[in-house]
């Protein structure tokens, strides 16, 4: 992927060897691991972070922290069977925030079609606003965003997409929106 802000990895696998093998490359990719699913931090918003956390999910309970971790910003390594009625609702949840990954030696790289369909509604409220000529400051302001959050989205978008600029991303959005 490109530099700049990366979406949190999430993942759901069935043993702890599992866990440590996806923790390790994390890891090496430059993210902090944490045991443990719950944040004392203050700020919402985790995602300039780049922090992992992991455990056994055993209950609905922790189901609940780790989803409310993922929406925060955190990556999520969760320890459950993924075929169970936990892991299942798990996956469920945590897909609705983004791609959960359950094999943990395989990171798929999504086509552009795809991740452009992984874009989150406000993402592509505003590269359809740059599309038709706004600047990010004003696409920022009629989005109702701060421009440093229109900035955030916009650099994920670009991550996202796995391209370098801004024109790349919103060309990208063009293609796929247009269906060629």
């Amino acid at each position: 992927m490109t530099a700049g802000p990366q979406e949190a990895p999430r993942y759901v696998v069935s043993t702890s060897a599992d866990a440590t093998t996806v923790l390790r490359r994390l890891a090496r990719g430059g993210w902090a691991t944490r045991e443990g699913f719950a944040l004392a931090e203050t700020a919402w918003d985790m995602s300039d972070s780049k922090l992992v956390l992991f455990g056994k999910v055993p209950d609905v309970e922790t189901v609940h922290l780790a989803v409310l971790a993922a929406a925060r910003g955190t990556g999520v390594v969760a320890i459950t069977d993924p075929t169970g009625e936990i892991g299942r609702a798990l996956i469920a949840d945590l897909g609705r925030i983004g791609p959960v990954f359950k094999d943990p030696d395989a990171e798929p790289e999504p086509s552009a079609d795809e991740a452009v369909g992984q874009l989150v509604p406000e993402q592509r409220a505003l590269l359809e606003r740059l599309a038709n000529g706004e600047t990010i400051a004003a696409a920022a302001a009629a989005e109702f965003l701060s421009l440093r959050t229109a900035n955030r989205r916009i650099a994920q978008a670009r991550d996202l997409l796995g391209v370098r600029t801004t024109r790349e991303a919103v060309l990208a959005y063009l293609r796929q929106r247009d269906g060629r």
